[in-house]
């Protein structure tokens, strides 16, 4: 698709500064700008490509801006970041939705397919299942039992969807992703560990996003669930019966233990390990590889393994990195003193 700069402004609401006739082709990041192409700057570190970008128009933030004129064709916008991920949204509803069952696919006699909803080769739909309208399911998945997929949704290629999950409007689940495999339920007997039937479902809420090859469990009896508006990385485990609230971030490699509460607007780093059986608040920010075994409170910040107050963290760490040498120290001490009793 080729663009004009005034075409492009008028999508974000910009001011142009330079050739409102610029063509646009195609985009490229800030550091590898090539003509033709639009790019965009949101914050001050990276102004110094207003000079030096081969892009032919940049969107920019208007703090940014120092002068009247530049080399390239400036869109000026009050959130350069924002503003194109309104473009990146309007030209992906461009490129069109698929609609209609391509050979290949399997569909149950009683599954419901909602209008104008796509459902790729081999893909197979179980018994009872519902699909919602405009949904768009890529090939190679399986839904199973009386599965319930809402409104505009899109389940890529090989995503499994297990026996009576619920999954709401507007969600994303990308490739690969297990949602409703049995928790991990074992009881210790004499004869070995014995399994626990895991009879429960998943409900993923309104406009949820789950990478790929993440594992979400089914409860053991009623249902895990993910809060709507939560977006999850790749590569998550989230156990049985867990409940996540509204509006999370979890980044990738994290590992929820069953049955453990969070509740709204949280960030969760990479590689934090939480345990089963507690209470996560909410607005609470997860440093990155933190090992939480406790509850933690509304509007915490907590660091480490175990994880503890942010800033207690960071205090902490100063001593514990010098360690060795506070050790050494000691010892000279204890020596010293030993001397003098000796004296």
């Amino acid at each position: 698709m080729e663009f004009t700069a005034s075409q492009i402004a008028s999508f974000i609401d910009g001011k142009i500064i330079g050739d409102e006739n610029a063509l646009i082709t195609g985009v490229s990041p800030i550091e590898s700008g090539e003509a033709g192409h639009l790019s965009f700057i949101a914050q001050e570190r990276f102004s110094h490509y207003l000079d030096t970008s081969n892009c032919s128009v940049l969107i920019v933030s208007e703090n940014i801006l120092t002068k009247d004129s530049y080399s390239q064709t400036i869109i000026s916008v009050k959130d350069a970041y924002l503003s194109f991920q309104v473009l990146m949204n309007l030209y992906q509803e461009m490129q069109g939705r698929k609609e209609g069952v391509e050979d290949g696919a399997s569909i149950h006699e009683t599954a419901v397919v909602g209008e104008k909803a796509y459902v790729g080769a081999f893909t197979y739909v179980s018994e009872k299942a519902k699909i919602g309208e405009g949904s768009q399911i890529y090939p190679q998945v399986y839904i199973g039992k009386g599965v319930k997929i809402g409104k505009n949704c899109k389940i890529d290629s090989g995503a499994r969807i297990y026996d009576y999950c619920i999954i709401g409007d507007n969600c994303v689940i990308h490739s690969n992703t297990v949602i409703g495999g049995d928790g991990f339920g074992f009881q210790p007997t004499p004869q070995g560990f014995k399994k626990i039937p895991q009879l429960g479902n998943v409900i993923i809420e309104d406009d949820v996003e789950i990478g790929s090859n993440c594992s979400i469990d089914r409860a053991t009896i009623g249902s895990t669930v993910i809060g709507k508006g939560t977006k999850i990385d790749n590569l998550i485990q989230i156990a049985h019966n867990v409940k996540i609230g509204q509006n999370n971030v979890i980044a990738s490699q994290t590992g929820i233990a069953g049955s453990t509460i969070v509740g709204d607007w949280n960030q969760i780093g990479g590689q934090v390990g939480i345990v089963g059986h507690i209470k996560i608040g909410s607005q609470v920010k997860i440093q990155a590889q933190s090992g939480v075994n406790s509850h933690v409170n509304d509007k915490e910040t907590v660091y480490g393994s175990p994880a503890i107050s942010y800033n207690n963290y960071l205090k902490s760490y100063v001593h514990f990195r010098n360690l060795p040498e506070l050790v050494k120290r000691i010892n000279n001490l204890e020596n010293n003193s030993k001397d003098q009793t000796n004296e």
